[in-house]
């Protein structure tokens, strides 16, 4: 810092200021140089848990692009495995923000008072590609040619209380049938899920484009439905700690902030990736940093472009589906009977309430 002041006083000394102006100029630097270093060091620490996913993209676009540090965040990003981790992490305090989908767990901790809803993130809609419904070769071989014929069939889930539940729930609803018309196999993990598919022993599941498309193109399964026909969906949803949101509530406005920034940017590229393809090629070069960052380049980009399913401008959050999904996951006794909306959802760091 001191050699840049002496070389800007030297500079303006040769070309011909007074010393007392050259010395104003050194001090006004230093005043400069002084307040950013008070400014770097006045930034609040923040822990966000993210996921290796093309949808979790505008955490990684908030934080390359400076969007948190504008907000006065040192964010550290803490990567982990699976979205319900992030909710158990955020309810211990071990990290301060996460997206999530709404499933039995969330809700259990939103009843406790351990986490808040802030936010909505991704969501189905009707002209951009959400999660696919497939079947597997043998269940194509069988007649099942749509959602409404997966009655009788076996669904393979993660767990009980998922999303991938919710979901076989809709279908179930929207075509006339019971849930328990359809034989629900948890797998525990995605990988398993596929695996499933593929082998005959489950005759269906619902799972993102990136990795639905691909098992249609090869033939290993069959695309029979999309899961933004059955109607409105919030699938995942930004939130925090309950104690962030009483304790530190403009920490939380100055996150979404910033969070909303690196939403904009990838609305702008990512859902018309033709428009610009050299925004849309330096938005691949940024998200692969922490999307498929084992692969190379070239093949990484297809699986991220193929990933960009449609998030909510603002993070706006669609209030009314998610209390449609409490009601729903209430019914099937997955979330607490006493859960309500005003416990689960904070709405002052909305769009409209900023």
């Amino acid at each position: 810092m001191a050699r840049k002041i002496m070389g800007e006083t030297r500079r303006a000394a040769a070309q011909g200021w007074t010393r007392r102006a050259a010395l104003g100029l050194a001090a006004g630097l230093g005043l400069g140089l002084a307040m950013a270093a008070g400014a770097a060091a006045a930034a609040e620490k923040v822990a966000v848990g993210a996921l290796r996913f093309t949808s979790h993209a505008p955490t990684f676009i908030a934080y390359e692009r400076g969007y948190f540090a504008d907000e006065g965040l040192d964010v550290e990003l803490k990567f982990f495995q699976a979205a319900q981790p992030v909710a158990v992490a955020v309810a211990s305090g071990d990290v301060d923000f996460g997206v999530t989908a709404l499933t039995g767990g969330f809700f259990s901790l939103a009843d406790k008072g351990a986490v808040r809803v802030i936010g909505g993130l991704m969501s189905e809609h009707p002209d951009h590609d959400g999660s696919a419904v497939l079947v597997s070769n043998k269940a194509w071989d069988e007649g099942v040619r749509s959602m409404a014929d997966l009655r009788g069939r076996s669904f393979a889930l993660t767990q009980f209380g998922s999303s991938f539940h919710y979901m076989a729930g809709r279908i179930a609803e929207a075509n006339g049938f019971a849930l328990e018309d359809m034989r629900l196999v948890p797998l525990q993990k995605v990988g398993a899920m596929i695996g499933a598919l593929k082998s005959g022993q489950v005759d269906a599941m619902a799972i993102v484009p990136h990795i639905a498309r691909p098992l249609d193109a090869a033939g290993a399964a069959h695309i029979v439905g999309w899961v933004r026909d059955l109607g409105p969906y919030q699938v995942t949803t930004i939130f925090t700690s309950a104690a962030n949101t009483t304790e530190r509530p403009e920490l939380v406005r100055r996150f979404m902030r910033a969070y909303a920034r690196g939403i904009a940017d990838y609305r702008a590229v990512m859902l018309d990736q033709d428009r610009d393809p050299a925004a849309t090629e330096a938005m691949v070069d940024l998200i692969h940093k922490y999307v498929y960052a084992d692969r190379p380049r070239e093949k990484a980009a297809p699986s991220i472009k193929a990933g960009a399913v449609h998030l909510n401008a603002g993070a706006a959050l669609d209030v009314a589906d998610v209390e449609r999904q409490l009601t729903w996951f209430k019914k099937h006794g997955l979330a607490p009977a006493g859960l309500t909306m005003d416990k689960l959802v904070d709405p002052r760091f909305q769009p409209a309430g900023e």
